[in-house]
């Protein structure tokens, strides 16, 4: 089993920032890619970033710019800072990731974010 744990979510006013943060445990070997994705009431299940072991990011056009993804491999954990959020970057965030050894994709809960205009 891996369990991954989403935190950082909440309520901000457009042009604010939040720092999500998304940490594994269970079955961690070694953590191959990790990514973010997140889902607005309605719609589908939408990429937002993703890094690799190596520190390679990629951005979705909708956050280029804005968001800044990273982790610490030490740590498990992987991070979202979100800056001059917008009131269409509201959605659950969801962040998931693959290990070398034990495959995945492995999802976690999901955090809350709601940017108010």
């Amino acid at each position: 089993q891996v369990q991954l744990v989403e935190s950082g979510g909440g309520l901000v006013q457009a042009g604010g920032s939040l720092r999500l943060s998304c940490a594994a445990s269970g079955r961690i070997f070694m953590i191959n890619n990790m990514s973010w994705y997140r889902q607005a009431p309605g719609q589908q299940r939408e990429w937002v970033a993703q890094i690799t072991r190596g520190g390679t990011t990629t951005y979705a056009d909708s956050v280029k710019g804005r968001f800044t993804i990273s982790r610490d491999n030490a740590k498990n954990t992987m991070y979202l800072q979100m800056n001059f959020l917008k009131p269409e970057d509201t959605a659950v965030y969801y962040c998931n990731l693959r290990d070398f050894t034990s495959g995945g994709p492995y999802w976690g809960q999901g955090t809350q974010v709601t940017v108010s205009s």
